[in-house]
């Protein structure tokens, strides 16, 4: 409560609707007493947007929620669309043909970079991604010329480059350091000396409070303060899970194919099997995934990585039904936010909560080196991950969570998310257009949210030359077969969010020359 809406006129531009639908609709909530005009300060949020009734635990085998023999596994873990015409015959769009071109894939560098090399593969770890890691010679050739190491992401990011379309980068350059320092000064002068003592390893109070009703502003996922465990970011989150899904009888959590690879490494880390479940233009095949075998599944469904797909309405209802017959689906909710020319979509944790574990952080939104997240999970998990945290860590650092939560209580992150989304859609732009001039008879996947493009093209160069020989003349950028785990059609996954649009226009020209030359 006492969240600032925006004016109307920003919002209604926003939305791409007229001011008077926006006015109307603010109307509307105040005759229902969910939000108040203040003058000058604007339209305030005055009535809780979460559920006063938890959603029912399922499945509960012990009192409190908890999954039996979670205790000493959990303190023994270590810290671990749209499609439309774009020129030069580029298409703009879900992404098809990336997704529906391969059996198989997995996996964003970027989100899961830090964590450990592949664990126990179990009967689903297929065949090694050709393309990847230096192991020892530092050069283009070394990087990109072998099966990818648990190093790779490291030795790419210190790998010298004069343009860098790593994916996953937000623009750092925008982090709102004058409202994060105000709000570091407004805390500190609140804070108690109690306070800065050993805190509840679930996080800070005010900061769950604040998530709660940013999820349910942002997201449309209503849940009580005390359902959100604030984590080290979605890696983390993966971590705490890790002993709770085997205690519970899990083994095997299925990924998408395409998917991440980061994530598919840090599940084996974990002792978890990764079976791969085929993507096409429409997102996870259900029929598939039921053949897997596997009860839990790992999902991008609101803008799937790499290839962009947003998951139909359809396969959306296949999915939670899946999930009604004994399924968990973990909700990896990474880059949600970031919209450009399509509404928003609902997360699934919003339709089904007691078969959902929902993930999300502030790395694609402020910046990584924060390293916060949250993780709201059934009922049934919420002990047991609690006592993960607590053996893991005892807690987030309590200051900066206590700065976030100011930062979301104020309004400041929405108005920072507005700023990006500006910035961000026109280097988006400024990439597809270069791409349908350089790159001519390339496709693009994926363009209507998110922070990268997934390029796919007809040349029989292998992404992982063209990604070394790109490298080579000073431009970074990944292969998306780092992201298979089966053959598929070569391409790029090309980050444009922390690039300006006029070395955006020189790196993908450079792209296009280096990619005639192989030809």
């Amino acid at each position: 409560m006492g969240s600032r809406l925006p004016p109307t006129r920003v919002l209604a531009a926003e939305l791409r609707v007229s001011r008077g639908v926006v006015t109307e609709a603010y109307r509307r909530l105040a005759e229902d007493g969910q939000v108040a005009g203040r003058r000058r300060g604007g339209t305030v949020v005055v009535a809780a947007p979460f559920a006063t009734v938890p959603p029912p635990a399922v499945g509960d085998r012990s009192a409190g929620g908890c999954v039996p023999g979670t205790g000493d596994a959990a303190s023994g873990s270590g810290p671990p669309g749209e499609r439309g015409a774009g020129g030069g015959g580029i298409v703009r769009g879900g992404g098809s043909g990336a997704a529906a071109g391969s059996a198989g894939v997995a996996g964003p560098g970027g989100r899961y970079a830090d964590r450990g090399a592949d664990g126990p593969a179990g009967p689903y770890s297929g065949p090694a991604a050709v393309g990847s890691p230096g192991r020892g010679d530092g050069g283009p050739g070394g990087l990109f010329g072998g099966d990818p190491g648990a190093e790779v992401f490291d030795a790419l990011r210190a790998a010298p480059a004069a343009v860098d379309f790593t994916p996953g980068r937000p623009d750092l350059t925008t982090f709102p350091r004058a409202a994060w320092l105000r709000a570091e000064r407004a805390v500190l002068a609140e804070l108690s000396a109690e306070q800065l003592g050993y805190g509840d390893p679930r996080g800070a109070p005010r900061l769950r409070r604040a998530v709660a009703d940013w999820l349910a502003r942002v997201r449309g996922v209503r849940v009580e303060p005390d359902a959100v465990l604030i984590v080290a970011g979605t890696a983390q989150a993966l971590t705490l899970l890790h002993p709770v899904l085997r205690a519970d009888g899990v083994h095997a959590v299925a990924v998408e194919e395409p998917g991440s690879l980061g994530a598919r490494r840090h599940l084996r880390n974990g002792g978890l099997a990764t079976p791969p479940v085929p993507v096409d233009e429409e997102g996870v095949r259900v029929d598939a995934l039921r053949a897997t075998g596997a009860r839990a599944v790992l999902l991008t469904p609101a803008h799937q990585f790499p290839t962009g797909v947003v998951t139909s309405g359809e396969r959306r209802r296949e999915l939670l039904e899946w999930a009604r017959d004994g399924g968990l689906i973990l909700e990896d909710d990474y880059d949600a936010e970031h919209r450009y020319d399509r509404p928003p979509v609902p997360a699934l944790r919003a339709l089904l909560a007691d078969r959902v574990c929902y993930l999300g952080s502030v790395s694609k939104l402020l910046a990584p080196a924060l390293r916060i997240g949250w993780l709201v999970a059934p009922a049934r998990y919420r002990r047991a991950l609690t006592d993960a945290k607590r053996f893991n860590d005892l807690g987030n650092a309590v200051l900066p969570q206590l700065v976030l939560a100011r930062l979301m209580e104020s309004g400041e992150l929405e108005r920072h998310l507005r700023l990006v989304r500006g910035r961000h859609r026109r280097r988006r732009d400024a990439m597809i257009t270069a791409l349908a001039e350089h790159l001519p008879g390339a496709r693009v996947h994926g363009a209507a949210a998110g922070l990268h493009l997934t390029v796919t093209y007809a040349s029989d160069v292998p992404d992982t030359e063209f990604a070394a020989a790109a490298l080579a003349r000073g431009v970074k950028c990944q292969p998306l077969s780092w992201h298979r785990q089966a053959p598929g059609p070569p391409g790029l996954v090309l980050g444009y969010a922390a690039t300006a649009p006029g070395v955006v226009a020189q790196g993908v020209a450079l792209l296009g020359r280096t990619l005639r030359e192989l030809g």
